[in-house]
C-alpha cells in the first residue's frame, strides 16, 4: 500500500503564535523584556513592574505613556501588527526597541494576558481586550484607567506544560527578571522605574538627568563599588560616539555579569564588540577575570542592522571594522590613563581634601590641596624633575636576554636614533649600583604636598615599598611596578620604528587550510602583509608561510596563522601579531626588572615611585594584577581603635 503525503494546511493562529513564542518567550524575562520596550516606545515617563512567584505566576507592566486607542485595540494582540514601520525603508532605519508585531500575539497564545489601555486624559475612558479561542479573537470592553497602558500576564505557559517544567526556582526567575529589568532601567536614566516582587518594593528609582543622578543609579544596580572603581568615558569619531563608565582593571569579576553595552538605546550582546573590549583590556586583566563597563554606542540608524534575531539581542553593523576600531581605540586610550595620579583610593577625594586642608591650616598655611592646587601654584620639585638610577648589573639571571634582544633589535633598525630602555633601577646584587645624577632632595617629605603616590619610607622583606602620601600609607609591589614601567618603555621604542620588521623562513611552512580561510588569505592580503607576514594561497586549500616578523621568528607560524585568519574573518581585524611581540616585550621585562630581596635605596625607592606616576597602565603589572594599594588614615585608625 502507498503511503499517502500528509495535506498541506494553514495553521490554527493560536498554534501558530505558540511555535512564534517559542523564538521570542523563553521564561518570564523574556517576557518582561518586550512589554518594557513597548512602554519605552509609548514614551513613558513612569514604569511600573510588578512580579509574583518569579514571574510564573504574574507578570505587570504598568506605564503612563500615549496608551492605545479604542480603534485599535483589536489589532494590539493581532500577530504582525505594528504602529512602528509601515515600509521597508522604515525596518532598514528602524529606532523603535519593539517593531516586529509578533510579541504580544506570542505571550497572548501560552498565558491569560490581559491588556487595559487609555489614549485620552480623563482616567473615566479606556479599554481592556482579551484573545479568546482557538482562533485568537480579540474581545474589547470598557475599563477605565489612566492615560497609559497596563498589561498583566498571568499563568505563563499553562497551556504548554512542556515549556513550564523547563522553568527553574522562583528565586532563579525572578533574578532573571531583575536582570531584564536592570539592563532597560540603565538605557533609560530619564524615566522613572519602580520593580515589585511578591508586594514588595525591590527597586525604586527616581529618573536622572544629571550625571550624579545617573551615577546614583548605577550604585542602586550594579553596586556603589562599581562607580567608585569606573572611570567615565566619551568619545566622538565619524559619527560614532561613545560614552559610559569602564571599570578599572582592579576592580573585573570572576564573571561576565556587570558587562552592558547599548545601540542607540537598545542592549545588545555582540561578539564584535566583546572582541574589541576583550582587545583593550588585553594586557591590564588578571588571567580568568572579567571587566566591568555599562557603554553607550550611538550613530546612524541606518548604519546598523537591528532586525538580526529574534530577541533583537545582536545587531549587524555595515561597517563593522570601523565600529571594531573605534571601540577598541577609545578603550584602549582611557585604560591607558590608568596611573597613580588618576586613581581612586578609599578615601572620596572630598575626604582627603578635608585631611589635607586641616593638616595646612594647623601649620599656619593656606588651604590648598596638594602643591598643583591653583594655575599659577609654583610646580614642587617631585614634578619638575625624576631622578635616573643606572642599570649597572650583568650577572642578573634575565640581563642577558635583554641585552641580546636589544642587539637584534638594534640591528634590524640600524638609522633609529632611540634604543630599548634599559631598566633604570638597578637589578644588580645590593651596594652595586650607580647614580648618574644627584639624589634630588625632598621638600622635608612634607605629605600635603607629596605626589600621588607619596615619597618612600622603606622596604619591607625586600619586596614591598612603604610610602607616605595625604591620604595615608601606600603599599607598592616593587617588582610588578618596575615590570610594568620597563614594559611599557619597550612598547613605545617599538611603536616608534614605525612597521614591523620581517624574516624569510629558510624552509616555508605548509599549511592545510580550508576554503573559508584561503578566501580570507586571498581578501587580507594587504593587511596581512603589514604585519611583516608573507602567506601565499598554493592551492585551494594549502596556504604557504613564507615569513614572519623577525622577533616572532621562534613562534609556532601555523597557530599564528590561524588564529590571524580566524580574527580577520569574524571581526575584520586582527591583534595576534600584536599580542605575540607584546607577550615577548613583556617576558623581557619581567627578566630585566628588579628582583624580590634587592634592597633599594631611598632614591631608588622615589625614582621607581615617580616612574610609575608617568607611565601608563602602572596600576597593573603586565600579567594584570595591581602593582599598588592605598590603606587611608581613616582605615588604619579603624585598625587601631583610634578614636573610639
Amino acid at each position: 500500500m502507498t503511503a499517502t503525503a500528509p495535506r498541506i494546511h494553514v495553521l490554527d493562529p493560536r498554534l501558530a503564535n505558540q511555535i512564534a513564542a517559542g523564538e521570542v518567550v523563553e521564561r518570564p524575562s523574556s517576557v518582561t523584556k518586550e512589554l518594557i520596550e513597548n512602554a519605552i516606545d509609548a514614551g513613558s515617563q513612569r514604569i511600573e513592574v510588578e512580579i509574583e512567584q518569579g514571574g510564573t505566576r504574574l507578570i505587570k507592566v504598568r506605564d503612563d505613556g500615549i496608551g492605545i486607542g479604542e480603534e485599535d485595540l483589536p489589532l494590539a494582540l493581532a500577530r504582525h501588527a505594528t504602529s512602528k514601520i509601515g515600509s521597508l525603508e522604515d525596518l532598514e532605519g528602524v529606532s523603535s526597541l519593539g517593531f516586529r508585531g509578533e510579541a504580544l500575539a506570542s505571550i497572548s497564545s501560552v498565558s491569560r494576558l490581559e491588556l487595559i489601555s487609555n489614549a485620552e486624559e480623563d482616567p473615566r475612558h479606556g479599554w481592556r481586550v482579551v484573545a479568546e479561542g482557538r482562533g485568537m479573537e480579540a474581545r474589547v470592553t470598557p475599563a477605565p484607567h489612566p492615560r497609559g497602558t497596563s498589561v498583566g500576564v498571568r499563568d505563563l505557559f499553562f497551556n504548554t506544560p512542556a515549556r513550564r517544567k523547563f522553568l527553574r526556582t522562583e528565586k532563579t526567575e525572578f533574578a532573571h527578571v531583575e536582570e531584564a529589568f536592570r539592563r532597560q532601567a540603565l538605557s533609560r536614566y530619564d524615566i522613572a522605574w519602580v520593580l515589585r516582587h511578591n508586594q514588595k518594593v525591590i527597586h525604586q528609582l527616581p529618573p536622572g538627568h544629571s550625571a550624579a543622578a545617573r551615577e546614583r543609579r548605577i550604585a542602586s544596580l550594579l553596586g556603589k563599588n562599581f562607580i567608585e572603581h569606573a572611570r567615565y568615558i566619551e568619545r566622538e569619531a565619524g559619527g560614532l560616539r561613545l560614552s559610559g563608565w569602564v571599570g578599572l582593571p582592579t576592580h573585573s569579576r570572576s564573571q561576565a555579569d556587570q558587562q552592558y553595552f547599548f545601540v542607540n538605546g537598545r542592549v545588545v550582546r555582540d561578539r564584535l564588540v566583546a572582541h574589541a573590549v576583550r582587545q583593550a583590556y588585553r594586557d591590564v586583566l588578571f588571567n580568568g577575570r572579567h571587566p566591568v563597563f555599562v557603554l553607550y554606542l550611538e550613530l546612524d540608524p541606518d548604519v546598523v542592522d537591528v532586525n538580526v534575531h529574534p530577541t533583537k539581542h545582536e545587531v549587524r553593523f555595515r561597517d563593522g571594522r570601523m565600529v571594531h576600531d573605534f571601540l577598541y581605540s577609545s578603550l584602549h586610550h582611557c585604560l591607558a590613563s590608568s596611573k597613580p595620579a588618576e586613581s581612586g583610593d578609599e578615601n572620596s577625594d572630598e575626604e582627603a581634601n578635608g585631611v589635607v586642608a586641616s593638616q595646612q591650616q594647623e601649620r599656619g598655611q593656606p588651604p590648598q590641596v596638594g602643591a598643583g592646587a591653583g594655575e599659577n601654584a609654583e610646580q614642587p620639585r617631585w614634578q619638575q624633575q625624576g631622578i635616573a638610577l643606572t642599570h649597572s648589573s650583568d650577572r642578573h639571571p634575565g640581563a642577558e636576554r635583554v641585552r641580546r634582544f636589544m642587539q637584534g633589535y638594534q640591528a634590524l633598525h640600524p638609522n633609529h636614533e632611540e634604543t630599548l630602555l634599559t631598566p633604570q633601577v638597578d637589578v644588580a646584587s645590593e651596594g652595586e649600583n650607580e647614580v648618574r645624577e644627584a639624589p634630588l632632595a625632598m621638600p622635608d617629605n612634607d605629605p600635603t604636598v607629596a605626589p600621588p603616590l607619596g615619597f618612600a619610607l622603606g622596604q619591607l622583606h625586600g619586596i614591598y615599598i612603604l610610602a607616605q602620601n595625604a591620604q595615608g600609607l601606600v603599599v607598592v609591589d616593587m617588582h610588578a611596578a618596575h615590570e610594568r614601567i620597563v614594559y611599557e618603555r619597550m612598547k613605545t621604542q617599538l611603536a616608534a620604528a614605525k612597521g614591523v620588521d620581517a624574516q624569510p623562513l629558510l624552509v616555508p611552512v605548509s599549511i592545510a587550510a580550508s576554503r573559508a580561510e584561503v578566501a580570507t588569505a586571498e581578501s587580507e592580503q594587504e593587511a596581512i602583509a603589514k604585519l611583516g607576514i608573507e602567506l601565499d594561497v598554493a592551492g585551494p586549500e594549502t596556504l604557504l608561510v613564507r615569513q614572519l616578523p623577525a622577533l616572532l621568528s621562534q613562534a609556532d607560524p601555523e597557530a599564528l596563522v590561524r588564529q590571524m585568519l580566524e580574527e580577520l574573518a569574524r571581526y575584520g581585524r586582527t591583534h595576534q601579531v600584536e599580542a605575540r611581540l607584546h607577550e615577548l616585550l613583556s617576558t623581557m621585562a619581567c627578566h630585566g626588572s628588579v628582583r624580590a630581596n634587592r634592597r633599594l635605596t631611598i632614591d631608588e625607592m622615589n625614582a621607581l615611585l615617580r616612574d610609575m606616576e608617568r607611565t601608563e597602565r602602572s596600576d597593573q603589572c603586565n600579567h594584570g594584577r595591581p602593582t599598588w594599594t592605598q590603606m587611608g588614615l581613616k582605615a588604619l585608625d579603624r585598625l587601631f581603635l583610634r578614636g573610639q
